[in-house]
């Protein structure tokens, strides 16, 4: 692989979500002060939405580590397309209850048990659901009854849903309108701009070892930008190829050829140039000089 061509001691742009390369980028910095005010204050439902690729999962697993320092207990649903009793279960699990034997409503008691023996030792509980758009309605309504379990004066715990805008649909139905009212802060994660984009992939490759100032040129950094409409899944992916480029032809830095090998490589992303999408340019190239050819030989 490129890596040691490069000066790097490990891979910077896998998909992989690893908090060691997470940014304090803008939009991720502002949804994760959101949430840990929230926290802090007691709502009990928070939501963050993004696009496919925003970072959702990346900035999860950042809150988790966040909150482990003794004053939280966390519980995390990666894959929420769960029935009601799965969800149940896995919270409880996540919470330290012992499940063998319990039936459903030996279930719920044994869970209000254990949050309110957490609340005696002053501890915060937060389950967080990742993929949340993926969750029947059943069992979204299961987990807004979950959260009735209080005492006098608070909650006993909080949820954070993690999402695709898919969720913000699914929570406007009519049968759904309880929960929502109960989201009290929410937040949309947002595309990169181009200086964000420059910022990410130079922080990126140093965080993985490179030892200069930058490795992709600025004209380089501005293509992926452009191509990956400031989608950090998609700025991974096109400064991957966009190295694997640069290595295959024996080059020390990542340039704007590189970038359009990488595009090309791509499935569904496109690079546009002054309002003109790349293919159509060189389609339009390939016509205008063939009919300078025609035109210069039936003279």
């Amino acid at each position: 692989m490129y890596t040691e061509h490069f000066g790097l001691s490990e891979l910077p742009f896998a998909l992989t979500p690893n908090t060691h390369f997470y940014l304090n980028l803008p939009t991720h910095h502002e949804a994760l002060n959101l949430v840990l005010v929230a926290l802090s204050s007691g709502d009990s439902f928070v939501k963050i939405v993004g696009e496919v690729g925003t970072g959702k999962t990346l900035l999860c697993r950042k809150l988790l580590n966040a909150l482990d320092d003794g004053d939280y207990v966390t519980a995390y649903i990666p894959n929420p397309h769960l029935t009601p009793g799965e969800l149940r279960a896995s919270f409880a699990q996540e919470i330290g209850v012992q499940l063998a034997g319990l039936e459903k409503y030996e279930l719920l008691n044994a869970i209000n048990l254990r949050l309110i023996e957490l609340a005696k030792q002053e501890k915060k509980v937060v389950l967080m659901v990742d993929e949340a758009q993926a969750m029947p309605e059943e069992t979204i309504e299961a987990l807004r009854l979950l959260t009735n379990l209080e005492t006098e004066s608070a909650k006993l715990f909080q949820v954070v849903l993690f999402g695709q805008p898919e969720l913000d649909e699914l929570l406007r139905r009519d049968s759904l309108r309880q929960l929502l009212q109960r989201i009290t802060f929410s937040y949309r994660l947002k595309p990169l701009d181009k200086e964000a984009v420059q910022h990410y992939i130079d922080q990126r490759v140093q965080r993985a070892g490179f030892g200069g100032v930058s490795l992709f040129k600025r004209d380089a950094a501005d293509k992926i930008a452009k191509a990956s409409r400031g989608i950090p899944r998609l700025v991974n992916i096109l400064s991957h190829k966009s190295l694997m480029a640069a290595y295959g032809k024996g080059d020390g830095k990542v340039s704007s050829k590189h970038v359009y090998s990488a595009v090309k490589d791509t499935e569904g992303v496109v690079l546009q140039q002054n309002g003109w999408q790349l293919p159509v340019l060189l389609s339009l190239f390939v016509a205008v000089t063939a009919a300078m050819v025609y035109l210069g030989v039936n003279r």
